[in-house]
This record gives C-alpha cells, structure tokens and sequence, in this order.
C-alpha cells in the first residue's frame, strides 16, 4: 500500500477521537485522525508524525494523520496507525499466501460483517482482522480500548467454525521488528478470554508485521502469537 502525496509534521494535541491539531511547515492545522483507538503511547506532544494529502477541495481537513515515530530505548522506528488501510494490507497478503483462492471483502454472517470471505479449493473460511499499533517493549498486544465489537466478532467466528466454515483472525501489526502478539488482558481481559476460547474451539489465530516508511505500509512476516 502506497500513499500518494504524504508530509511531515508535529503533533500537538487531540482535542478527541477524530481531529488533532499538528504543526506543519510552521503553521497550525487541523487534521483528521485516522484511528479512533485511544494511541496515548503514540500521540505525546512534539512527536514527528506522517500525514497523507487529501486532493478533495471538499473535505473540511486537508490532511490524515497515518504515521507516528515511535523513540524507545531501543532506537526510533515508525508505527502506522491508519485504520482504514488495515485491509488493504490484510487483502494483500492473503493473496500473497492463497494465490488461486477467491477472496471477498466485506461479507454478513448470522449478526455479523466479517472483512473477508475465503474459498480456496475445498475450503470455505471467513476471516476478521484488527490493526495493531499497540507495542511494549518488542511485544504488541490488542485492543488497546475494550471492544465489544471484538468479542461479538470472536463469537461469530466460533459460530462459523461449528457450522463447517474455516475462521481466521488475522493480527496486522502495523510496525517492525517485533518480538510476538499477546491479547491486552490488562484493558480488555474478556476480549483476551473470547480470543483463547476462538483458539480453542478451531479458529486460527495469526499475525503479520509490516515494513513501514512514511508512504508505504508492507506486509512483511509472520509473528508469533502467544495466547
């Protein structure tokens, strides 16, 4: 996934979930976030952050915020926190890993959307996927909110599996250079409790990291998953 147009700037504040106020070029702006997770770890006052150009004279922001440079003990590196592209870079590694499946985004079942429907020789499959932008210390972890939603979701797949579907939960960690994907008991244990009993009743639990630059997110590796 490539951005078009993207600049650089500092973050200031977040006034709520949806805008932030930055400064680019040495002028205050107004910008839309694209993530509506809580990110307090990302978004600290004089971070460098990313934004993609919108080319559309109607929209009320000029800008989306997608990435954040992240300063740890360990060195600098860069975390792309647009929601929005989690799919896009989901879509594209699985066709990279099913080449001759056929592959359907957006797709209702029982009471839920799933992001993506399977079919790939004998096998029918749903997958769910969550971006991940949460990480400590080399260990990335999800949600970084409760999430109901998630649970629901979780449910549904469990749901599918009994019903003779495949299911899948696809993890896409939305950095590098990471040691493994735990569930965030400590914010949302019973989303971590819903993810354990998924795995256990035969829903399969993956995560993928990405090569991240301010205009690219790649999907890159698989990471290890410890329930």
């Amino acid at each position: 996934m490539k951005y078009k147009a993207i600049v650089k700037g500092e973050f200031l504040s977040r006034p709520n979930r949806f805008i932030a106020n930055v400064e680019i070029n040495g002028n205050s702006e107004v910008v839309h976030v694209k993530n509506t997770g809580r990110c307090k770890e990302l978004l600290l006052p004089h971070t460098t952050i990313y934004l993609s150009v919108s080319d559309n004279p109607q929209r009320k922001t000029k800008y989306d915020l997608i990435a954040v440079e992240k300063t740890t003990q360990g060195g600098t590196f860069l975390v792309n926190m647009d929601s929005q592209v989690v799919n896009d870079v989901a879509e594209e590694y699985l066709k990279s890993y099913l080449p001759n499946a056929y592959i359907k985004r957006e797709v209702t079942y029982g009471n839920s959307r799933f992001d993506f429907y399977i079919e790939n020789k004998d096998t029918r499959a749903f997958c769910e996927v969550k971006g991940v932008t949460l990480e400590n210390d080399g260990v990335v972890s999800f949600p970084d909110a409760p999430t109901e939603r998630g649970i629901k979701h979780l449910n549904e797949l469990v749901r599918a599996k009994k019903e003779g579907y495949d299911a899948y939960v696809l993890f896409v960690i939305q950095m590098e250079g990471i040691k493994y994907f735990t569930p965030n008991d400590i914010t949302h244990k019973a989303f971590g409790d819903a993810l354990r009993n998924a795995s256990a009743q035969g829903v399969k639990i993956m995560a993928i990291d990405c090569i991240v630059t301010p205009d690219t997110i790649i999907p890159n590796n698989k990471v290890e998953v410890l329930l």
